[in-house]
């Protein structure tokens, strides 16, 4: 980096920080407690205080949500580095990320890529506001890991389509306002008939039913489509050329996955453990076992963390081989398990309860339950190493 350059970012640098700190409210700078915490943004999403939407609102308008999307579509328009320096400022202040959204991590993407540019502009502003929420349509009941034989069909029209079908752990359809969807417009072929839609989940024919999971709440769904009528303009692609589309939002969502291996909400283990078990008289948690494997965990969990950072690199100079974000996704759920395992155990019996204020509702048993479904979602653990063992170590296929 020249020296003009290194001045002008850490010029960049002190104005950012002023402006988090004039603008950040002290409350949007606390731990998160639960998922309610979590703002996704959208028409039919309750805000739990005025500081958390108007933190959004605050980012939003200058582009901080999607920090390195063009400012034309609503971004920041920000660099690499630039960007970088604006996560360092946020955790450094112990700012909250202001929304979180599948258009954010899956869908702004693929517009980006393959999307009209009526599509960007109608979307991807509202996307980075968090004025919609959207929701993802791709697996089915007899589509799952063979996401191809996707059966939801797309009548083709001059102007419009006509769907009909199922689709299954569709996360959080019933508060989504917007889904983006895989249907079948050809049957001659398996890949190169399925089309890429964007579905209005208020249009007539499309209904959602909850899935509850064995933590006793869920964020599934299965969603119905009866005759839905969509305009052709909401086409993404070519007729038919979707499945190009699907796989490269699906890498997207591989990293999204696997980025929870390293997300530091809920707080650390170790202070967490600390909290509830004790330190010694050297200040150390008070259970030597214990204390080992969460040192193991935090030791893979930063290095983690920079393997992250490497495959950023990469992708960004267009050097990352792309089945990286199966394995990162892997590693990542398994990571977030390992993490919830240590959670519990530091909690001891009190972590098993249930129900309760003390609990906060059981949130440490339902949380670890919770992530069992991690190795399922966004491509099965087994069918990750498949992809592994073929497209990385080159190992034969059976």
């Amino acid at each position: 980096m020249t020296t003009e350059a290194s001045a002008d970012l850490d010029r960049f640098r002190r104005e950012t920080r002023a402006w988090l700190e004039a603008n950040c409210p002290p409350e949007m700078r606390q731990p998160m407690r639960d998922e309610r915490d979590v703002c996704w943004g959208g028409k039919r999403f309750r805000f739990q205080s005025e500081a958390q939407k108007l933190w959004m609102q605050r980012m939003g308008e200058r582009g901080w949500t999607v920090p390195r999307w063009p400012r034309e579509y609503g971004g920041g328009g920000l660099t690499h580095a630039e960007a970088a320096v604006l996560a360092e400022e946020m955790k450094a202040l112990k700012c909250r990320v202001p929304l979180q959204s599948f258009g954010i991590w899956m869908l702004g993407p693929a517009l980006l890529q393959y999307g009209s540019e009526d599509q960007k502009r109608h979307h991807l502003r509202r996307i980075a506001r968090g004025e919609v929420r959207w929701c993802q349509g791709y697996s089915e009941p007899n589509a799952g890991s063979d996401l191809a034989s996707l059966a939801t069909r797309a009548e083709v029209f001059d102007d419009h389509f006509v769907v009909s079908g199922q689709k299954i752990w569709t996360s959080y359809a019933d508060e989504a306002d917007w889904i983006f969807c895989l249907v079948r417009t050809d049957t001659a072929k398996k890949h190169t008939g399925i089309s890429f839609l964007l579905i209005d989940m208020d249009s007539p024919g499309v209904s959602t039913k909850p899935i509850k999971l064995i933590s006793g709440k869920s964020p599934f769904c299965e969603t119905f489509f009866d005759q839905v009528s969509v305009p052709r303009a909401n086409l993404v692609g070519e007729l038919n050329g979707g499945w190009g589309i699907a796989k490269y939002l699906l890498m997207h969502e591989r990293e999204m996955i696997g980025a929870i291996g390293e997300r530091s909400s809920p707080p650390p283990v170790g202070a967490f453990a600390a909290g509830r078990i004790g330190r010694d008289a050297a200040g150390r948690l008070d259970d030597p076992l214990l204390r080992a494997e969460i040192a193991r965990f935090e030791i893979d969990e930063a290095a983690f963390r920079a393997w992250i950072q490497m495959f950023g690199e990469q992708a960004r100079a267009k050097q990352a081989h792309p089945a990286l974000s199966s394995a990162l996704k892997y590693y990542g759920a398994e990571l977030n398990k390992r993490r919830w395992e240590l959670m519990v155990a530091a909690g001891g019996a009190d972590a098993l309860e249930w129900e309760g204020a003390r609990s906060n509702e059981g949130a440490a048993a339902r949380s670890w339950l919770r992530t069992k479904a991690n190795s399922i979602e966004g491509g099965t653990s087994e069918v990750q190493l498949n992809v592994i063992a073929k497209r990385i170590l080159g190992l034969p296929g059976a």
